[in-house]
């Protein structure tokens, strides 16, 4: 578990990759999906997940210039990990919400 938790470390990190789970991503479209990141967090991130090998990053020719950003096989290999957190996020809300509905019932 440390393992693994040393790769998704930080909060930023989870959002990141949750998002480039859907597919590659520009830096731009990253920087709106993961409210309150900024330039600076978001770039460190990208660099440091591509440096342990979880992150690939294309630069295209074009003008402008294009970089896109897509997770590589190992990435993808936390697909069932965040599908397993989503689940668990569902279930979790409904049963706070659940609760909270037979609370006020009572009164």
């Amino acid at each position: 578990m440390e393992v693994a938790l040393g790769f998704i470390s930080s909060r930023w990190r989870i959002l990141i990759i949750r998002d480039l789970l859907k597919g590659a991503c520009r830096f731009s479209e990253l920087q709106r999906s993961v409210r309150g990141i900024s330039q600076k967090m978001l770039t460190s991130n990208l660099r440091a997940m591509a440096d342990c090998g979880l992150v690939t990053r294309t630069a295209y020719a074009e003008v402008p210039p294009r970089v896109e950003y897509a997770l590589t096989e190992l990435g993808m290999s936390l697909s069932p990990v965040f599908a397993a957190l989503e689940s668990w996020g569902e279930e979790y809300k409904e049963r706070v919400a659940s609760q909270a509905c037979g609370a006020t019932e009572g009164k």
